[in-house]
């Protein structure tokens, strides 16, 4: 398990690293992360935090899967460029191969035999010595175009098997992490949630700030005092989902509505995890908002999450940094999609969309202040 777990750590730092000028090699290295993924996820129910390794899998199938996306999208550029290539010199490709079939198969005395006697048949030869350099060259060009593009059509070949079995192993590890989410019982619990209360907030908050200031009235009892403080980490928080920024804070969204928090264009059922350790004050429907999840880090902050289409954990409970918070909607892609060359370099295959807006005592903030946004996901 050890093994499997130090395997799984490189697999998700190798991503950017694996980005080589190479195509192919890039689409390998993305498939060894894949099958690293598949072996940690048979090995994840063994581990004795289910939900911190199902998590770390989840996490390296999508890392791997991306590390895919660019490979494939790589090579099948690489393969538009050489079928161009070939397509314009067809002529010329054409014309070589003729030549070449010619002088491999007339026999030695007619290459050197010249009507105009020994001076012309000296003269021919030392021209097809000086040609002969560059029609092997030219050859050797060709072999090596058509060998390239043939192990790129089978890298394609085999990177659907590949993917076909991953996306399986993630679709797996998705219904073990919200099992095992459902059954964990060793969360710690601040206070316990008044569903009347809350459903009565709800009801009446006109903003999420009004909501945000009232959250201390939907326990059932007194909620706990949170001691936590990660102002040393303020700037350097992770965002809570791989994704791109669509909307940065104020900027109007395709509605014309802005908003002081950010827009981040995730892939459908993308993992959604907590960037800090943090209290759950509230999950469920939230405003126009849809299904919304506030994380409170520490005293006075509070992390709003809204969009994801499946929640984990309960109202009160204190997950561990890096736990999940829930995933995205959406439906899983089609492989055939995920072979696509184009879109995914700007992201319009990322469908789904999670707001995220930071409160500090009370008030609305630029998330920039809490997070690294300087990630293109």
């Amino acid at each position: 398990m050890i093994r499997a777990a130090a395997c799984l750590s490189l697999a998700l730092w190798a991503g950017p690293a694996a980005a080589q000028e190479d195509p192919a090699e890039a689409a390998r290295a993305a498939a060894r992360q894949l099958e690293t993924a598949t072996v940690a996820l048979s090995e994840a129910e063994s581990a004795r935090d289910r939900v911190k390794s199902l998590t770390a899998t989840v996490r390296a199938y999508e890392a791997g899967l991306e590390a895919m996306r660019d490979g494939l999208r790589r090579v099948a550029t690489r393969e538009g460029q050489l079928e161009r290539k070939l397509e314009a010199n067809e002529a010329r490709i054409a014309a070589l191969l003729g030549t070449i079939q010619t002088i491999e198969t007339s026999p030695p005395p007619l290459l050197i035999l010249h009507p105009s006697g020994p001076l012309g048949s000296a003269r021919a030869a030392m021209m097809l010595a000086d040609v002969t350099p560059g029609l092997s060259a030219q050859a050797t060009a060709l072999r090596r175009d058509l060998g390239e593009l043939k192990r790129l059509r089978t890298l394609q070949d085999e990177a659907a098997k590949t993917l076909q079995t991953a996306l399986g192993g993630l679709q797996s590890a998705r219904t073990r992490l919200a099992q095992a989410m459902a059954d964990r019982t060793d969360l710690p619990k601040r206070f316990t949630e008044d569903p009347g209360r809350t459903a009565v907030l709800v009801a009446s908050a006109r903003t999420l700030d009004a909501f945000a200031s009232g959250l201390s009235g939907i326990a059932a009892g007194r909620i706990a005092e949170n001691p936590a403080d990660i102002t040393a980490r303020k700037g350097r928080l992770e965002l809570p989902v791989q994704g791109v920024i669509l909307h940065g804070p104020g900027e109007a969204d395709a509605a014309g509505i802005s908003r002081p928090g950010i827009v981040l264009a995730a892939r459908p059922r993308a993992l959604v995890t907590a960037p800090a350790a943090s209290t759950i004050r509230y999950q469920g429907p939230l405003l126009d908002l849809g299904t919304t999840v506030i994380l409170e880090p520490m005293a006075g902050l509070m992390i709003v999450l809204s969009g994801l289409g499946q929640v984990f954990g309960e109202t009160g409970q204190v997950l561990p940094s890096g736990a999940p918070v829930g995933l995205m909607g959406g439906a899983q892609p089609e492989i055939g999609a995920l072979f696509s060359p184009s879109g995914d370099a700007t992201g319009i295959d990322r469908s789904e969309t999670l707001y995220m807006e930071v409160v500090q005592d009370g008030s609305p903030i630029n998330p920039n202040e809490w997070f690294h946004t300087d990630n293109d996901g």
